[in-house]
């Protein structure tokens, strides 16, 4: 790696916080001269490790005497507070450069220190003290360590560059941000003061005057060259282009969107978004050509040049802003909007979007004219406060606007909503803070929210017009428009756009550059754990490997169901408990090898992963006793897939077995999940395990009476005549005792298939009931009597109640003297109804049966 001098050693930071190209270039002029100075000044490293370091460098690579003075300059540089910010990022560049090659460095002769760590490990443990070994052994031992460590002393000395150039960068960054946090906090001129009214005018009256009398005097110096002809025909006509790109190129687009989406169908909302693309295509191109033209006639200074170069970026946000007002809040008040405001107010929050965008864009250019002043930090709040505050005012009616969209009763309920009223919220805090700022005198803190949020707004807005444009394609893919909101894959999309829009919005809010980077290369760094280095290359040589493992392992399950196991003897069951088995093989086999291909080394992790078992096996004792139980059920096979079980009150057929619970789908059609240690240590009865032959048990009850001897001959025939049940063994009749009722007999039978248990008791019931009708044979009920004990009393309560006439009569007789009285009516009187005796001989009434 090529080195260079301390960037920058200078006593001033003249580079202005917006980032100022003039400034940069005196910095740079300046800083290369004080380089200069810095290389020819020199440097004082520490040499006791000379020779070994350039060894090591002559062998290995980096140059490790370089990085030293590298390294030197900047702790030099860190101690001297009158370093410029400027200075430091560029020194910071050049180790983050250094820290990438001593990061790779740390694989130096990394195969070769494996190969000898695996020869010194054949050799055996190393004998303990009072013990000994072989002395070719001991003198081989001695010699693989010795090279061992030669091995290791690049690897070691580029991990020890690399961590004191992590110190470095970290040590930049936190001077960096000190310096950047102190700026905004930092009070300027109370923009309210009429005197600071004055000094700013003056100073952009003397900056717009610099720069037109710069132009004036190159407009002379062609004319008296007569070189003014030569380019003002070109830049008169890019001139030309530009305007009319800039006023006429929205029209067209909306022309061609008229005449594309007439016959587009399905396809007419997407081709609508991807053509109104051009309404920021076609002017931002005018502007760049109008530039262009401006620096082609030459007639431009430097102050002039400075100013006109910000058009592109400037006019980008008014350009943006119409845009995405129109696509939010279109003309057609019929159409909806994706805020969800009324049509009615479509006009009124067009003119609040555009007025953001022509805010940042004069903001912008005030900016840039502010830095060619000479006094740019005392009379930048002065200039920008109308800027800021009418911001300050338009931000803070968007934010109303959202927050009273998402207040309406039929989208209070709805998640989007709800993020625009905290976006509402935020919108309008920011408005009052900001404004409340810009007042105070804290000008750059004030600009430092109040642009941001703007810009953030708008970003949002992008993120949700690609969001529907994905949800539009996705419709046209699938045809199906009113599940694509809430599919998988528009969600998935919104989650990746808010992942990519995260660092833009980053460096919109102050964050930067350098940041950024700094947090891709720590995470391109990964971690270490023990003594090995996890990056996120590995994940990816281990998500690939093992996916490839995994998709190898479904193939050969599906060969195996489909084409090999049916043309083998083994039941349904053994085949899919042998499929089952094959898949965890598989994927266990493909976790060990990705693995190993990521290089990850499972031996420096041993005792993190034995700490960690132990707190897991305390907490995942359950799912490790169903885990275990489920791979003695596939080896065992008590139950198989398609088995009639019972387990408990529950039964059903067994539909999967998996490592952690077993499913059985009931004849209700209903899933019930068993933990698959309930089936190994409870008890189950299988009613198909090995065959599927079974008994049926039919009772029957005759009435007393009946001549037992054919009631068997009968029930025996019934049974031998049903095709489903086997005559080896033959069925049985047994007559089982004298019920209550009935004498009972039972018909026990093995029939073919035990699924059609139901069915034959059913059909045999008919039969039985068929053939005893024939016989004039009688089924008995039960039968029970009744005995009162007073019936006398009954009869007497009976006689006592009024009839129907007469409660009719004594209510309307009621009602009229409710009429003439208030006094309620009085109650009628119940007749006396005799007490119950408990009289042995009022049992000897009548007999009902």
């Amino acid at each position: 790696m090529a080195t260079s001098a301390l960037d920058g050693l200078t006593n001033t930071d003249t580079q202005s916080a917006e980032g100022d190209s003039s400034g940069e270039s005196s910095d740079s002029s300046s800083d290369g001269g004080e380089d200069v100075a810095a290389e020819d000044e020199p440097v004082p490293i520490d040499t006791s490790a000379q020779p070994a370091i350039e060894q090591l460098s002559a062998e290995t690579g980096p140059d490790y005497e370089a990085w030293e003075r590298v390294a030197v300059r900047a702790e030099q540089g860190l101690a001297n507070e009158t370093v410029s910010s400027f200075a430091l990022d560029r020194l910071r560049s050049e180790i983050v450069n250094w820290r990438d090659d001593l990061l790779e460095a740390e694989s130096t002769n990394s195969t070769r220190i494996d190969t000898v760590k695996a020869q010194i490990s054949a050799l055996g443990e190393k004998p303990a003290d009072g013990e000994s070994e072989p002395q070719a052994i001991a003198d081989r031992r001695t010699t693989l360590n010795t090279q061992l460590e030669t091995l290791m002393a690049p690897a070691v000395l580029a991990q020890e560059a690399f961590v004191r150039a992590n110190g470095l960068v970290a040590e930049i960054d936190a001077v960096i941000r000190e310096r950047q946090t102190q700026h905004l906090i930092e009070r300027g001129p109370l923009p309210l003061n009429p005197v600071h009214w004055v000094d700013g005018a003056t100073a952009m009256w003397n900056a717009v005057t610099s720069i037109a009398s710069e132009t004036n005097a190159r407009i002379i110096s062609r004319f008296s060259s007569g070189r003014i002809w030569e380019s003002f025909i070109q830049a008169a006509l890019m001139f030309v282009v530009g305007t009319v790109l800039i006023a006429r190129g929205r029209s067209w687009i909306i022309s061609m969107q008229d005449r594309v989406i007439k016959g587009a169908g399905t396809w007419a909302d997407a081709l609508q978004f991807i053509i109104s693309l051009g309404q920021i295509l076609l002017p931002l191109l005018g502007v760049w050509i109008i530039t262009t033209a401006a620096n082609v006639s030459g007639l431009l200074g430097f102050r002039g040049q400075l100013l006109v170069e910000a058009l592109p970026y400037a006019s980008l946000h008014v350009i943006i802003a119409k845009w995405i007002s129109f696509q939010f809040f279109p003309e057609d008040t019929e159409k909806d909007s994706l805020l969800g405001t009324p049509g009615e107010e479509h006009r009124r929050a067009r003119r609040i979007v555009w007025s953001l965008g022509w805010l940042l864009t004069i903001g912008y250019l005030l900016t840039r004219l502010v830095t060619v002043t000479d006094e740019p930090d005392t009379i930048a709040g002065v200039v920008l406060l109308p800027i800021e505050l009418l911001l300050a005012f338009f931000l803070y009616q968007f934010g109303r606007l959202l927050f009273r969209t998402s207040k309406k009763e039929e989208n209070k309920e709805v998640y989007r909503y709800r993020f625009f009223a905290v976006a509402g919220r935020i919108a309008m805090v920011i408005a009052v803070v900001g404004a409340l700022l810009a007042l105070a005198g804290y000008d750059v803190g004030a600009r430092a929210l109040l642009y941001p949020a703007v810009r953030t707004l708008s970003v949002l807005a992008v993120i949700m017009l690609i969001q529907r444009l994905i949800i539009d394609l996705y419709i046209v893919w699938t045809g199906s428009p009113d599940s694509a909101a809430d599919a998988l894959m528009p969600v998935i999309s919104a989650f990746l756009l808010i992942v990519v829009s995260l660092p833009i919005l980053a460096l919109m809010w102050g964050v930067r550059e350098a940041d950024l980077l700094e947090l891709w290369s720590r995470f391109r760094e990964g971690f270490i754990i023990g003594e090995t280095r996890i990056s996120p290359g590995d994940f990816v040589t281990f998500a690939a490997v093992f996916a490839i493992g995994y998709s190898i392992t479904r193939f050969i399950q599906s060969t195996l169901r489909s084409t090999v196991l049916p043309k083998t003897r083994l039941d349904i069951g053994g085949q899919n408990a042998a499929v089952s088995g094959i898949g965890y093989l598989g994927i266990f086999l493909a976790a060990v090898i990705a693995i190993t291909m990521a290089g990850i080394d499972l031996s420096s992790l041993a005792i993190v992963a034995g700490a960690l078992s132990v707190g897991v096996g305390f907490g995942l004792q359950t799912i490790v006793s169903n885990f275990v139980s489920g791979i003695i059920l596939l080896i065992e096979r008590p139950i198989s897939e398609g088995d009639w079980i019972q387990v408990g009150d529950q039964m059903g057929h067994v539909r999967s077995i998996s490592v952690r619970s077993t499913r059985i789908e009931t004849f209700d059609r209903k899933d019930v999940i068993i933990p698959n240690a309930d089936l190994v240590s409870g008890q189950v009865t299988n009613w198909t395990r090995g065959n599927s032959v079974g008994r049926v048990i039919v009772p029957v009850g005759v009435a007393y009476g009946t001549d037992s001897h054919r009631v068997e001959e009968i029930l025996r025939e019934v049974a031998e005549a049903h095709p489903m049940v086997l005559l080896n063994p033959p069925p049985n009749v047994y007559f089982r005792g004298f019920g209550a009722d009935s004498l009972d007999f039972d018909i026990r039978a093995i029939i073919r298939d035990i699924h059609f248990i139901f069915q034959v008791q059913s059909e045999m019931n008919h039969e039985i009931n068929r053939r005893f009708s024939e016989e004039g044979i009688e089924i008995p009920f039960a039968q029970r009597d009744l005995w009162l004990r007073n019936p006398e009393a009954l009869r007497e309560m009976a006689r006592s109640q009024p009839s129907e006439a007469e409660q009719t009569e004594i209510k309307s007789q009621a009602a009229e003297q409710k009429a003439v009285t208030s006094e309620p009516p009085q109650e009628p009187i119940a007749p006396d109804v005799p007490d119950k005796k408990d009289d042995d001989n009022d049992n000897e009434g009548d007999e009902i049966s």
